[in-house]
């Protein structure tokens, strides 16, 4: 999480879904819209700012697996990883605005360039993560992520509203 007094680098939104679809490719003449899919579990909303590099990335993915806000038939609390859960990443700047008057600003977003890199290895290191872990493999458990850079189409059943904001 984001020290008191230092910048902000990443922001990540968690919520809990129940079933979620991404567009990640809309019909285009003859071809039909590309979506991916996942069963209950965790959407992940990430933004990136200036500054951020991969060294937060470990941290980060730690972070949002390990912690406990997955809800069980019976009520109790775990972590995605011991749920298990499907997650869904999606790529969120939006999450980086800040109001000026009656317009949001993106200025302190990570460039686009550096954005699709850090977005490219999030996801890349979450998967490894969900690989290792021994339940999530006997679950097949599914990591799907949306594209960086593109408006997407995103259709979500939720078991709350349950959402966390996380700063790092």
């Amino acid at each position: 999480m984001a020290d008191v007094g230092r910048p902000v680098l990443a922001r990540t939104l968690l919520q809990q879904c129940l079933r979620a679809q991404l567009q990640v490719r809309p019909a285009d003449g003859d071809a039909a819209a590309q979506w991916v899919e996942v069963q209950r579990g965790l959407v992940i909303y990430v933004c990136f700012f200036k500054g951020a590099d991969k060294d937060l990335l470990p941290k980060m993915v730690n972070t949002v697996l390990n912690v406990k806000l997955s809800e069980t038939e019976n009520g109790k609390h775990v972590s995605i990883l011991d749920l298990p859960g499907d997650i869904l990443i999606i790529p969120q700047a939006t999450l980086g605005g800040k109001l000026k008057g009656r317009t949001m600003q993106y200025h302190t977003n990570s460039g686009k360039e550096e954005g699709l890199e850090l977005y490219s290895q999030f996801v890349t290191l979450c998967e490894k993560e969900l690989a290792a872990n021994s339940k999530c493999s006997e679950a097949g458990v599914a990591v799907q992520h949306g594209t960086y850079g593109h408006r997407q189409v995103l259709k979500l059943d939720s078991g709350g509203p349950y959402t966390h904001l996380l700063e790092f």
